[in-house]
């Protein structure tokens, strides 16, 4: 621990609780960013490769109904 991080801390500490909270937040906020755009990442990747398969006529398409009727035979199995 270096000595930037102690005094950090110890200041943080002595902060009112309201003010400590809005700080948690925004630093897990700061962890966040990086995982988001990775994840956006990924999700325009898969997307680009769902609209490709739809386009060559490779995609399976299942309308909506059976999507949420399967859904919600599914969630009632686990609410038994």
């Amino acid at each position: 621990m270096t000595e930037d991080y102690a005094n950090l801390e110890f200041a943080a500490r002595a902060l009112p609780a309201e003010e400590r909270a809005h700080l948690v937040d925004v630093l897990l906020e700061s962890l966040r960013e990086g995982k988001v755009a990775e994840v956006e990442a990924g999700w325009k990747i898969e997307i680009a490769h769902r609209v490709a398969a739809y386009d060559a006529g490779k995609a399976t398409l299942v309308p909506a109904e059976d999507v949420f009727a399967n859904a919600k035979r599914i969630i009632s199995g686990l609410c038994k």
